[in-house]
C-alpha cells in the first residue's frame, strides 16, 4: 500500500482510538476517586463536629476554586494540559493518602479537613480547564463530539460507582480506608496520563521542520504576566463570532439551573415528603436522562444543527425544570426529572462539543476556565441564596425563576445568528 493511501486513511473512531481510550480511563479514575474522596470527606467532618461545620468544610474548597478558575486556565495553557492534569492527580493523590495516614494515626480536628478541602479547590481550579484542554490534542477534530459523549459516559460512571465503593469503604475501615481508595484511584490515572502522546497545535503544524513555537503558544511555560494572557485568552473569547455568545449562553443556563437542581431537590422532596429515598430516586432519574444524552452524541458522534438544537433544548429543559416543582407524585417527578437530565444533557454536551471544536487549541485552557466558571465557580457560592429565597417564597417560585434564567439563555442562543447557525464537523 502506498504512502499516499496510508496518508489518506481515515482516523479512528474515538472509542477505538487508544490514546482516547487512556484518557477516558484516566479521567474515569481520578472522576470515582473524587466521588469516594468526597463521601470521605464528609463522612469525617459529620463525625468530627456539627452539621453546620461540617457543611462549611464541605464548601470551603468552593471559594479557592472559584477564585482561581481563570488563573488556572491560564496555567494550563502554559504549562501544557496533560503535564498540569498529572501534577493535579499527583497532588490529590498524595493528600488523600496523607490523610488516610493520618485519621489512622489520631483524630485530627476539623481545621485538617478544611485545609484539605482548600487544596483540593485550589487543585481543582487548574485540573478543570486542564481536562478541558485536552481531547484536541489526543483525538481528531471530526471526533471530538464523540469524545464529550465518552467523557459524559465516563462522570456517570464515576458518580455511580463513586458512592458504593466509597460507602464500603467507610463501612470497612472508616473515613481513613475510604481516603485510601481515594488516593489509589488517583494513582491509577497517572500511568494512564504518562502514556498519551498530544497531537502539535495546528500553528505549530505548520512550521519547517526544526522550528519551534515560541513558549506559551505551544502550551509551554511562558514568560510574562499571568494576568496579559489572561486578557489575551478573554479577548480571543469577545472577538470570536461564536464562542463569545456561547459563554454567556453557557453562563446564564449554569446560574438558572444549579440552583435549582442541587439544593432545590432536597427542598423538594422533604417538602413533598418524599424523604432522602425521593431525593435519591430524582438524583437517579435526572442520572439516567443525562447519560441516555451523552450516550446519544457518543454513538453518532455529532448531531445537525447544532447551535439551533442547543437553543430548544435549552427552551425546552427550562420548561421541565419548571414543571418539576409541581409535580404531584414522586413517579411523575422522576420521569419529568429523566426529561431534565437528557435535555440538559444534550445542551450541555453540544455546549463542550462547540468550544471544542471552536476554539484554538493554544487557547483552550483559558476557554475551557470561562465556561466553567458558572457551573463550578460562581453558581456554587450562590446556593445559599436558593435555600434563603425558598424559605421565604416556597420551592415553586424559585424552580420557575431558576427556569426563566434558563430559558433566556436557549432564546439568546437561538438570538445570535452565528452561534444558531453553529454545526459541529463531520
Amino acid at each position: 500500500m502506498s504512502a499516499a493511501v496510508l496518508a489518506a486513511a481515515p482516523p479512528r473512531p474515538a472509542h477505538r482510538d487508544p490514546q482516547v481510550l487512556r484518557w477516558l480511563g484516566a479521567y474515569t479514575a481520578s472522576t470515582v476517586g473524587d466521588s469516594v474522596y468526597y463521601l470521605a470527606l464528609s463522612w469525617a467532618a459529620v463525625s468530627s463536629g456539627s452539621p453546620a461545620q461540617a457543611g462549611l468544610v464541605m464548601a470551603v474548597s468552593a471559594v479557592p476554586r472559584a477564585l482561581l478558575l481563570l488563573f488556572g486556565g491560564v496555567i494550563a495553557d502554559r504549562l501544557g494540559p496533560r503535564r498540569v492534569v498529572l501534577a493535579s492527580d499527583t497532588a490529590r493523590c498524595l493528600v488523600t493518602l496523607g490523610l488516610a495516614a493520618v485519621l489512622l494515626a489520631t483524630s485530627p480536628g476539623l481545621w485538617l479537613l478544611a485545609a484539605a478541602a482548600l487544596v483540593f479547590g485550589a487543585v481543582d481550579a487548574v485540573f478543570l480547564p486542564a481536562v478541558g484542554a485536552l481531547p484536541p490534542r489526543i483525538a481528531a477534530r471530526d471526533q471530538l463530539a464523540r469524545v464529550q459523549g465518552l467523557r459524559g459516559l465516563a462522570y456517570r460512571m464515576g458518580s455511580v460507582l463513586g458512592a458504593p465503593l466509597g460507602g464500603l469503604a467507610v463501612a470497612t475501615g472508616g473515613p481513613a480506608s475510604a481516603f485510601g481508595a481515594a488516593g489509589v484511584l488517583f494513582a491509577l490515572s497517572l500511568p494512564l496520563l504518562c502514556a498519551l502522546r498530544l497531537r502539535p497545535l495546528p500553528a505549530e503544524e505548520k512550521l519547517p521542520t526544526g522550528k519551534k513555537l515560541p513558549a506559551g503558544e505551544k502550551g509551554e511555560k511562558a514568560d510574562g504576566p499571568v494576568l496579559r494572557d489572561l486578557a489575551d485568552g478573554l479577548r480571543h473569547l469577545r472577538g470570536h463570532r461564536v464562542l463569545g455568545p456561547l459563554m454567556i449562553t453557557v453562563l446564564l443556563a449554569d446560574l438558572g439551573f444549579v440552583g435549582p437542581l442541587n439544593v432545590g431537590l432536597a427542598l423538594l422532596a422533604e417538602q413533598r415528603g418524599w424523604g432522602a429515598p425521593g431525593i435519591g430516586w430524582l438524583l437517579a432519574g435526572f442520572g439516567a436522562g443525562a447519560g441516555a444524552a451523552s450516550l446519544l452524541l457518543a454513538v453518532r458522534g455529532r448531531l445537525p444543527r447544532a447551535g439551533t438544537t442547543l437553543g430548544w433544548t435549552m427552551i425546552l429543559g427550562a420548561a421541565a425544570v419548571a414543571a418539576l416543582a409541581f409535580a404531584p407524585r414522586l413517579p411523575v417527578a422522576v420521569a419529568v426529572a429523566v426529561a431534565v437530565g437528557l435535555l440538559a444533557g444534550v445542551s450541555g454536551a453540544l455546549c463542550h462539543a462547540l468550544v471544542q471544536t471552536e476554539c484554538d487549541p493554544a487557547y483552550l485552557g483559558r476557554v475551557s476556565a470561562v465556561s466553567s466558571l458558572g457551573s463550578l465557580g460562581l453558581a456554587p457560592l450562590g446556593m445559599p441564596l436558593t435555600g434563603a429565597a425558598a424559605g421565604l417564597w416556597g420551592t415553586g417560585p424559585v424552580f420557575v425563576a431558576g427556569a426563566a434564567v434558563c430559558a433566556l439563555s436557549g432564546a439568546f442562543a437561538l438570538t445570535v445568528p452565528s452561534l444558531r447557525r453553529a454545526e459541529l464537523p463531520r
